[in-house]
């Protein structure tokens, strides 16, 4: 790949340096002194990248390797070609990523640039009773309400709602044209461009001259170090509050429900619909395009493969998949069952025995 304009390499920095940072061992001190930069795929690594390997299916890949480090496990040590230092690592993928965030602090939150000299933008609209803590940036165009409070450091980017009496914490980004409403945000959140949070949620009481609205008057409450990806909604409870647990990570187009608790350290893709009233855990892991009925209950460190439809609670620490889900075991071997089927009929189509 040509170099990214985006996001420069960083001005340099000694293996040693990168191994203490990391809290990973350099293999040979004689490597101490060379230089990295950035960071990038083992098939496409050049002199000054950091690559990480976690198995042995890299063995091809790292023949034609050029980078200039490669991080990995003390049992694949001998994978590596012998000209290429070797950072040791109980967690190459962990350390990975700790090494790209040191060379590109920039790509680790939406880039919000500050309006110049004056940290807040004259085109911004700010109500006079709203509290800004020092060092807050306003963007061009963002508009905060009576009474809200931002914490310091705090970025808005450009086009933002925040509504009345919203609190955010300290060293938060909110990228432009995300809205919050109804909500109280904890300190180190990073909310992603077109985010939408606190609107009213989906509550409606059959009458019999059609479907009556069921007022919302909860809040949306987001602990410290959450992350929510782009055009994620998050609806405020009706009567209780939606909750997202501390460190939890939220990926792109999510819709979660009214009244919704989500625990700590979770991690949510893409598409995920979670209705109202769910209860999740601590730890949880759910794929891409995964629906949850409202009113269940996920144990901590349940993980839930993609597309899986949840229709009922489940316990703690297992694996589940399939619609409706049911033990991660029992639906791969289902699966398996119905392609050997699949391709019988193929080969005796009918059913009728060949000759």
């Amino acid at each position: 790949m040509e170099q990214n304009v985006f996001f420069l390499p960083h001005e340099g920095l000694k293996l040693a340096e990168l191994a203490e940072f990391l809290g990973a061992e350099l293999a040979n001190s004689d490597h101490a002194d060379v230089i990295v930069r950035s960071v990038a795929p083992i098939s496409r690594a050049r002199p000054g990248d950091v690559c990480y390997i976690l198995s042995r299916r890299s063995r091809d890949e790292l023949a034609t390797c050029e980078a200039s480090a490669v991080i990995c496990d003390k049992a694949l040590t001998d994978l590596v070609p012998e000209h290429i230092p070797v950072i040791l690592s109980s967690n190459p993928h962990a350390a990975f990523a700790m090494a790209g965030g040191l060379f590109y602090p920039a790509a680790l939150r939406p880039q919000v640039f500050s309006p110049g000299e004056n940290e807040i933008a004259p085109s911004a609209v700010i109500d006079p009773s709203a509290k800004l803590e020092k060092g807050v940036i306003v963007e061009p165009m963002a508009i905060i309400g009576a009474h809200a409070e931002i914490g310091e450091g705090t970025r808005i980017g450009a086009h933002a709602i925040i509504g009345p009496n919203v609190k955010i914490g300290r060293d938060c980004s909110i990228a432009a044209g995300a809205s919050i409403l109804c909500a109280l945000i904890g300190n180190g959140v990073i909310i992603h461009n077109g985010v939408r949070i606190g609107q009213d949620g989906f509550g409606y009481a059959p009458g019999p001259r059609g479907m009556i609205k069921i007022v919302q008057i909860g809040r949306v409450i987001i602990q410290d170090n959450v992350e929510i990806g782009a055009n994620t909604t998050i609806d405020r409870g009706a009567m209780d509050d939606t909750v997202i647990g501390e460190g939890t990570k939220i990926d792109n187009q999510v819709q979660i429900g009214h009244n919704v608790q989500i625990g700590r350290h979770c991690a949510i893709v893409a598409q995920v619909g979670i209705a109202g009233s769910t209860k999740i855990g601590n730890g949880v892991q759910i794929g891409g395009q995964v629906g949850i009925k409202g009113h269940v209950t996920i144990g901590d460190g349940v993980q839930i493969a993609a597309k899986s439809g949840i229709m009922t609670d489940l316990a703690a620490g297992g694996q589940y998949g399939g619609v409706p889900a049911r033990p991660l075991k029992d639906y791969l071997r289902e699966a398996a069952q119905q392609v050997s089927k699949s391709k019988l009929r193929g080969r005796n189509p009918g059913g009728k025995q060949n000759d």
